[in-house]
């Protein structure tokens, strides 16, 4: 993505939220890749929840030194709970008062990102006024180095690096405190609803340096996604579609089982789900155009005629 270089000086004003919990291994190195930005953000706060290692050392040690950063230290009872990140960053958007800013962003305290990433990603709003929320394309070290994730997908923003404009992030009413986690999810859908783009740009790379699910059981964190896709009323044939596509992730059938098992779950017991009719039908109706674009060159390809079969019907019909 190329900038002009006669780009005004002041390019767009954006803020960053962190929950942090423990992140001592990670959170200076997150720290650095933001100083580092050509783009610095007009404030930055982070919040540790709760955290019992030497995350709170390190981040007053920067805050110190660089006014934007604000630092803010939540107390809570122990235990662990998919809800408590968002509520950490809701409790520390009051230290975002008197900020001017057009963008707001989460940022996750095991992430680093290439110098340019704001800047470029802000020159790509200005673009596209009807943009609302995006972000980049998240690697994860292989082994081999850095690679692109395979769940990457232009149509879905990584919670771990969202950018959203102002005016978007007050229509949704900020990131919902979820149950089973997914307030990336339930932002972005709602932001579509409400007329916004949505885009994950594939030239910028998030670099995140904890694996997706370290930490957590496999197979209980696939019986949670499950239960999450219930919750957001995910379409039933979708969610097996989407089953059939974890059948190599390993451990091999077990994790598309166990997701499966947990979407099927809720709906023997008759659980109430936490979005409104409204968002079920939205998310429903996109995710039936998903699978009817998929879908739809089988049937094509199914239905194509070799041209001297199609003469001979034809000729039948004549006769």
């Amino acid at each position: 993505m190329s900038i002009p270089s006669n780009r005004p000086q002041q390019f767009g004003a954006y803020v960053l939220m962190t929950a942090a919990y423990n992140e001592e291994a990670f959170i200076e190195g997150t720290i650095r890749s933001v100083l580092s930005q050509t783009l610095l953000p007009k404030r930055w706060v982070i919040v540790s929840d709760n955290s019992s290692d030497r995350t709170d050392e390190i981040v007053e040690s920067y805050a110190r030194q660089h006014d934007f950063i604000r630092f803010l230290r939540i107390t809570r009872a122990p235990g662990h709970s998919f809800g408590a990140k968002v509520i950490s960053l809701q409790k520390g958007s009051s230290l975002l008062d008197g900020a001017e800013y057009e963008f707001i962003g989460n940022l996750d305290a095991d992430i680093s990102l290439e110098p340019l990433h704001y800047e470029q990603l802000i020159y790509h709003f200005r673009q596209h006024p009807q943009l609302g929320l995006a972000g980049g394309f998240v690697y994860e070290d292989s082994g081999e180095g850095y690679r692109s994730r395979r769940v990457n997908d232009v149509r879905n923003v990584a919670h771990a690096a969202q950018l959203v404009r102002r005016e978007c992030y007050e229509a949704i009413g900020g990131y919902a405190v979820l149950k089973y986690g997914g307030e990336d999810w339930c932002a972005q859908t709602k932001a579509r609803m409400m007329g916004w783009q949505v885009e994950s740009l594939p030239q910028l790379k998030i670099f995140h340096h904890r694996h997706t699910g370290a930490g957590s059981s496999p197979i209980k964190n696939a019986f949670r996604l499950g239960r999450l896709d219930y919750s957001f009323g995910s379409d039933p044939t979708f969610e097996v579609m989407k089953c059939l596509r974890r059948v190599r992730e390993s451990p091999y059938l077990v994790i598309a089982l166990a997701r499966l098992a947990g979407f099927t779950w809720p709906y023997i017991c008759g659980e109430p789900r936490e979005m409104s009719d409204e968002f079920v039908s939205f998310l429903r109706r996109e995710q039936k155009e998903r699978l009817s674009s998929v879908l739809k060159p089988i049937r094509l390809v199914g239905s194509v005629q070799l041209p001297n079969q199609s003469a001979k019907v034809k000729q039948k019909a004549h006769n």
